[in-house]
């Protein structure tokens, strides 16, 4: 009995070994044939752990395809942008480490001679540097008749650097070059043959900005409150996106004489890089529906971001970019915001850190809205003093004691003359239960608006305060886990959970 169980369960093993070592053969078979048949994963080709789909998107615009000889075909034309992108994100990546491994890759043999000797000199004397280009204005000049070579010259390339001696920054520069570059089809893959910049102006394009008349004056009668939806604080586009609840808050908003509302956009919810049709459709909408109730919208576009290095910048300049060329022209649009409070990072990120990328995003966000005004929402009257010469107006946020209000704000008028000043959020929270020692409430918060509106009307300040509703629910990446914080942040509205409205309410209310 025991022979032949013992033959059964040996016959069964050559079998399931058999079947095995079938599948493993065919699988490789398929391997094989997958990797001739695609010319092997480009993103193993890159030696990197990400696609570079995910961490390097510079902007591509063809300025010529004309070709006396073989003609561009579109497939050829998609490989060689993908492949001459990748040769760039390679080399700013081999700098970056100092490590030429997957060179070889996009370059040719006579090509890596010059970056090999760049990567040995920056190690010998213990520098290192990060890189990125944020926009390629290519132009074909010839696609040889046999599809293996095309030379091209790639203008006004947009290039920010940071150089590094050891850990130390040691400055940052931003460059604007052009390239003659020759191409060479190699194993199925466009590599670079040459790459020489080339000694030419750069093309210098002047646009009209908005009508600072017309624009500004409105900016100086700004009576708004920024907003989030009461059943989805935070999560204004999520799936509780409700416009019958949004057309009420509006109303009431009108309602109270106000004029305009802030509203923010979470990187992450917005896809970062890859905008989803449908935020920007409910995006749209929201618009629609302010434009409906005669309110003027102000668009923050990033909110909860706080990577500023320079390696990410085409990443958020894709995600800026989608959301003002989607909406630019609505008739609701006021202003754009870069980011909010990024002065909170100073010290996490690095104020020039910081600082550089807000720089690079105003200029780009003008570049593609030449009509609308932009400004950055600092959290501090003291901040507003950060790059004012690049904004159209100054925004500064104040949670502070409201008889100090006129000091801070005076000294930053000094500060910034010539230049429109937005209280953008300021506010008084009425929550008086355990963990505020059961002080403050509603009463006390309608003295502090008290105090606040009759500063602002005297002084004629532009303002925005914080905020329309009450909330049950906060989330924990606004405030953290910490109750007093939590509680806190529910009882900042005008009007209570239940829909009512508080004391706070009859100061906030202003006349036509």
């Amino acid at each position: 009995m025991n022979m032949k169980l013992n033959k059964t369960f040996y016959r069964i093993f050559l079998i399931v070994s058999f079947i095995g070592v079938n599948a493993l053969i065919v699988s490789g078979i398929s391997a094989v044939l997958s990797y001739l048949n695609s010319g092997a994963d480009r993103t193993s080709m890159l030696h990197l752990e990400v696609a570079m789909e995910e961490v390097y998107l510079p902007k591509m615009v063809w300025n010529g395809l004309e070709n006396p000889g073989r003609p561009m075909e579109q497939q050829t034309l998609s490989e060689l942008e993908k492949d001459y992108m990748s040769a760039w994100h390679v080399r700013n990546i081999a700098y970056m480490k100092n490590d030429p491994y997957g060179i070889e890759d996009f370059y040719t043999d006579s090509a890596r001679v010059r970056l090999y000797e760049q990567i040995d000199l920056n190690k010998k004397g213990g520098n290192w540097f990060k890189s990125t280009t944020l926009a390629h204005h290519p132009e074909l000049d010839f696609y040889s008749q046999d599809g293996t070579l095309v030379v091209l010259t790639d203008r006004d390339v947009e290039q920010y650097k940071e150089v590094y001696e050891k850990e130390t920054l040691l400055y940052r520069q931003k460059d604007t070059l052009s390239y003659q570059v020759m191409l060479l089809l190699e194993d199925g893959f466009w590599r670079i043959r040459h790459l020489k910049a080339l000694n030419e102006p750069v093309k210098l394009t002047s646009q009209k900005r908005f009508d600072s008349e017309i624009d500004m004056g409105f900016l100086n009668k700004i009576k708004g409150v920024n907003y989030y939806p009461q059943a989805s604080p935070w999560d204004t586009f999520g799936k509780k996106f409700d416009s019958v609840n949004i057309e009420n808050d509006f109303e009431r908003i009108r309602e109270m004489g106000l004029n305009t509302i802030r509203v923010f956009i979470q990187y992450e919810d917005f896809g970062k890089a890859n905008v989803p049709f449908k935020k920007l459709l409910l995006l749209q909408k929201m618009l629609d529906l302010a434009a409906k109730n005669k309110l003027k919208v102000m668009v923050t576009l990033f909110d909860f971001y706080g990577d500023y290095d320079i390696t990410n910048w085409t990443l958020t300049q894709r995600h800026a970019e989608a959301i003002v060329e989607a909406v630019k022209d609505h008739p609701a649009l006021l202003a754009w915001d870069i980011k909010n409070e990024p002065d909170l990072d100073f010290d996490s990120r690095g104020r020039e850190r910081v600082l550089s990328w807000l720089g690079m995003m105003l200029e780009k966000v003008k570049q593609w809205d030449p009509v609308h005004p932009v400004t950055v929402g600092w959290s501090s009257p003291e901040a507003g003093k950060e790059l004012s010469a690049k904004v159209d107006f100054v925004s500064f946020h104040y949670y502070r004691k409201p008889e100090e209000f006129l000091q801070a704000y005076n000294q930053l008028r000094e500060a910034v003359p010539g230049k429109t000043l937005v209280l953008q959020e300021y506010g008084f929270s009425s929550y008086s239960g355990i963990w505020n020692a059961f002080r403050g409430g509603e009463e006390e918060q309608a003295v502090y608006y008290a105090t606040m509106q009759a500063s602002l009307e005297q002084n004629e300040i532009p303002f925005l305060f914080w905020g329309l509703h009450d909330f049950k629910k906060i989330p924990t990446s606004v405030v953290g886990r910490l109750p007093w914080r939590k509680e806190r942040q529910k009882y900042f509205g005008v009007f209570t959970q239940h829909g009512t409205t508080k004391p706070a309410y009859s100061y906030l209310s202003v006349k036509e």
